[in-house]
C-alpha cells in the first residue's frame, strides 16, 4: 500500500456536484491498494496513519498526533500512486490492485481507522472525485507498507 499524507486545515471530496465527504483540521489521504497486499498491510497502514506526529506541540515541534488534535481523515482511493513511468512518458500501472481485490482491502484499512476512534470520510471508489484542500504547513508525508520510503 502507499499513501500520501497531507496535513490539512480542511478537505473535502465531491462526485457529481455533490460532496460525499469533508473534514476540517486533520489529514487528507491518498490511498493506493497493490495487487499483493493484505489485510495485515490494512491494519499497519492504519496505524501509521492515525499514530503519525505531524502536528505542532504550542512549542511549534512535530509531537501530536491526529487524536491530540481532533482532527479527522479525509481517506481517498487513488491507483495512480502506483503509476510506473520509468519506461516512457505513459505511466504503467500493472503493480495498482485491482478493483475485486482494491475495494475490500480499501475497505478494511477504513474498519482500522474508525476503530482507532478516528471521524473518517471517504471518497466514492472507482469514481471521478473533484478533492479540494487546504494543505496546512505544507507538511506531506510519503508512506509505502514495504517500507521503500
Amino acid at each position: 500500500m502507499r499513501a500520501v499524507v497531507q496535513r490539512v486545515t480542511e478537505a473535502s471530496v465531491t462526485v457529481e456536484e455533490s460532496v460525499v465527504g469533508r473534514v476540517g483540521v486533520g489529514l487528507l489521504v491518498y490511498l493506493g491498494v497493490a495487487h499483493d497486499d493484505t489485510a495485515e498491510d490494512a491494519r499497519n497502514m492504519a496505524q501509521k496513519i492515525v499514530g503519525l506526529r505531524i502536528f505542532n506541540d504550542p512549542e511549534g515541534h512535530f509531537n501530536l498526533a491526529l487524536k491530540d488534535v481532533g482532527g479527522g481523515i479525509l481517506l481517498v482511493s487513488q491507483f495512480t500512486l502506483y503509476g510506473d513511468c520509468r519506461k516512457g512518458r505513459r505511466p504503467s500501472f500493472v503493480d495498482a490492485a485491482r478493483p475485486e481485490t482494491a475495494i475490500p482491502i480499501y475497505e478494511q484499512t477504513i474498519e482500522f481507522l474508525r476503530a482507532a476512534d478516528v471521524a473518517v470520510e471517504t471518497g466514492v471508489f472507482g469514481a471521478h472525485m473533484d478533492i479540494r484542500s487546504s494543505n496546512d504547513g505544507p507538511v506531506t508525508i510519503l508512506i509505502d507498507s514495504t517500507k521503500t520510503f
